[in-house]
């Protein structure tokens, strides 16, 4: 169900119940594109039954999901079609249209093309444990996470959404696990590294499927180069990368999570989520620690 994570603190002060999310989030239910629109970004139904709820509550955790339907229109395409009407006029009128009026011509190119462009939908799965004030995206980019947080805030009324951040940064604690080779408490490094020069150079090393405790990696290290990301294993429960933006990609839950495990029936989404939220609520307050507990602000 997650991938990544971006995990954001959300206000001490805000106080919801998922009723009043879900009219929160019904003021922008997710519809898709019309003919001649390029972007549509709204709430959909978490467990993807249409018309359904747009706030599951399992186990006191409530999972959200934001839709994203886009139409690509080829520059190349658009860009030939535009050529075409200027030749035309050219060649019809004897004069070459000015910057403006290129200008108007893509836009009519644009959308007359619309409405015969493929779309494509994209989904982020949002995790809100109102208990802990805690809210955690799936996005694969801060730039996407920063378009859910925005989308959140205007629904809901109140809500207050901060980053968090750790007494010690990723990239310090990351440097002192690989020169040291005693990796936090509950966690084991595994074999993939990102190291990257913060000089003018950007010179960058890069670590796949290679062991980690050797001495080329401290002098690395030593010499200036700052891991970017590194591959770790929490509790021999679930894989991650660590990026020195306190992000989490690769996500996986090894096959020890599910042991156990009650037989799915043939929606296992309620399965799915406590299984999940269950194993990360465990994780992110180890990952906060491992980084020297959580920053109180100022």
């Amino acid at each position: 169900m997650f991938k990544n994570l971006i995990v954001y603190r959300i206000g001490a002060d805000w106080s919801s119940t998922s009723a009043q999310v879900e009219r929160g989030l019904a003021q922008a239910r997710f519809v898709e594109c019309g003919a001649t629109q390029e972007k549509s970004t709204g709430w959909g139904e978490p467990r993807g039954e249409a018309h359904g709820p747009l706030v599951e509550a399992v186990g006191g955790q409530w999972m959200l999901k934001l839709m994203t339907e886009t139409k690509a229109l080829p520059a190349s395409v658009v860009n030939r079609k535009v050529n075409e009407r200027l030749t035309r006029i050219e060649a019809t009128e004897g004069r070459k249209p000015g910057k403006r009026e290129k200008r108007e011509i893509k836009d009519d190119v644009r959308l007359q093309l619309l409405p015969m462009a493929f779309t494509k939908q994209a989904a982020v799965h949002v995790w809100i444990d109102p208990k802990a004030k805690l809210l955690v995206l799936d996005a694969a980019s801060q730039a996407k996470a920063d378009e859910v947080v925005t989308c959140l805030v205007q629904c809901l009324d109140g809500l207050l959404v901060l980053p968090i951040s750790t007494q010690t940064s990723p990239t310090t604690a990351m440097a002192e696990w690989l020169t040291s080779q005693e990796p936090p408490p509950g966690f084991s490094v595994d074999r993939e590294c990102e190291l990257r020069a913060p000089d003018e150079s950007r010179a960058v090393v890069r670590y796949s499927r290679h062991p980690l405790d050797t001495e080329e990696v401290r002098q690395h290290i030593s010499s200036g180069k700052q891991p970017t990301r590194l591959a770790l294993t929490w509790d021999n429960r679930i894989s991650l990368v660590l990026t020195d933006a306190m992000q989490v990609k690769k996500l996986a839950f090894l096959d020890v999570v599910f042991e156990g495990a009650s037989a799915r029936q043939d929606d296992g989404f309620d399965a799915d989520v406590a299984i999940t939220t269950g194993e990360l609520q465990r994780l992110i307050p180890g990952l906060l620690e491992a980084l020297g507990g959580e920053a109180v602000a100022a």
